[in-house]
């Protein structure tokens, strides 16, 4: 089984390098989230090579709305940060999740893109809106030259909350260009997706990856 998505908006675009990365077949991951992702690495890093990525710079991820600008010589990860944005060609962003929302955003104007961790608690404050303003005050990109895509994550009636429904709303509020959402839910897919919820915390990550070529 590929473990290798793309989102197909994402795709079409000059210039943009993106992938969201499922469940790995054959590695175990029935433990806490470190232990997961040190069993993970190889083919993470296999995949992450064989895509045209480099090593990306990841998120502390929190649960908070906090976006880090970063850049080549930006610390890793990036401390208390849920979100991550850049102008640097070749650098690429990546976000953990296992049903919460990974957001992707691509200025198609600007050459700059972002990309989040979503999940119930960064849903409710805005994350999507919080990178919007980072982008705008750093690069400036406009709501309406972006392009904005949600990962697979999980949704009624697996979780109680749609979390996913709430992005898009944010999304239309917030006066995006484009908007796409996957539409799958994480936990009615156990066999292709990682699932916090349904395996009761005990479970691997998938990954988000997103470049300026």
């Amino acid at each position: 089984m590929d473990a290798v998505e793309r989102l197909a908006p994402l795709d079409i675009l000059p210039g943009v390098r993106a992938a969201f990365l499922a469940r790995i077949p054959g590695v175990d991951v029935a433990t806490d989230r470190e232990t997961a992702l040190t069993r993970l690495r190889p083919a993470h890093e296999s995949l992450i090579q064989s895509l045209g990525f480099d090593k990306p710079s990841t998120a502390e991820q929190v649960h908070g709305n906090a976006v880090a600008v970063v850049n080549a010589a930006s610390p890793y990860p990036a401390v208390g940060a849920d979100a991550l944005a850049t102008a640097t060609p070749g650098l690429a962003l990546g976000i953990y999740v296992a049903d919460c929302a990974a957001i992707y955003f691509v200025d198609t104007r600007r050459r700059a893109i972002a990309l989040a961790h979503s999940g119930r608690k960064g849903t409710e404050s805005n994350i999507l809106g919080a990178t919007i303003s980072t982008m705008r005050d750093n690069f400036g990109t406009e709501p309406a030259d972006l392009v904005v895509a949600v990962s697979p994550c999980i949704r009624p009636p697996h979780y109680e909350i749609d979390f996913a429904a709430q992005i898009a709303a944010q999304a239309g509020e917030a006066g995006v260009g484009a908007f796409y959402d996957a539409g799958t839910c994480t936990a009615s897919h156990p066999e292709r997706y990682y699932s916090y919820r349904r395996e009761l915390g005990q479970t691997g990550r998938m990954l988000a990856l997103l470049a300026l070529e």
